[in-house]
């Protein structure tokens, strides 16, 4: 890996990949790196294709986004990406537009490592609170007088229009 990072030594290790929801219910609120971003994320953040797969983008042809969300979380990641991006000169004596300065290719440093921009885990946890009377109440108890107040509606409202017929 050592050696592989020495050769490509301005390009990071790994391609930069989309953040997709995993599948199945007992997955979908997770989230995971994709094979690729969609052709419609590329577009929305102005990014050829072509130029996506030279700089490191992944790009998955097939994929469909099936999220307002996920498109706009993507779109974000690839405008951070590229906002962070050194694109070094092919030919140094003549730079083309967009190409780093001198300054930049000197303090480019190679991403190494699982993931370029990995996804950060949203960290929402349950935090411990006094326990009140309403938290005392049984559960069992609620559902079953729910449960039983429902079934017996009818016949509640049965009785009360007999009783004012008479």
């Amino acid at each position: 890996r050592l050696i592989k990072a020495k050769k490509n030594f301005p390009r990071p290790l790994r391609n930069f990949r989309p953040s997709v929801n995993c599948p199945t219910v007992r997955y979908n609120m997770k989230k995971r790196l994709g094979r690729g971003f969609s052709i419609d994320e590329l577009r929305a953040a102005d990014v050829n294709p072509r130029y996506a797969a030279t700089v490191g983008v992944s790009v998955d042809h097939r994929r469909k986004n099936r999220s307002e969300e996920t498109l706009r979380a993507n779109v974000q990641r690839l405008n951070e990406y590229t906002s962070r991006l050194v694109v070094f000169p092919r030919n140094k004596r003549s730079p083309k537009a967009g190409d780093a300065t001198k300054e930049q290719m000197a303090s480019a440093v190679q991403q190494t490592g699982q993931a370029v921009m990995p996804i950060q885990a949203a960290g929402s946890k349950a935090h411990s609170r006094a326990i009140t009377d309403a938290d005392k109440k049984s559960a069992f108890q609620t559902l079953r007088l729910a449960w039983s107040s429902a079934r017996l509606d009818g016949l509640k409202k049965k009785k009360i229009k007999e009783k004012e017929d008479k």
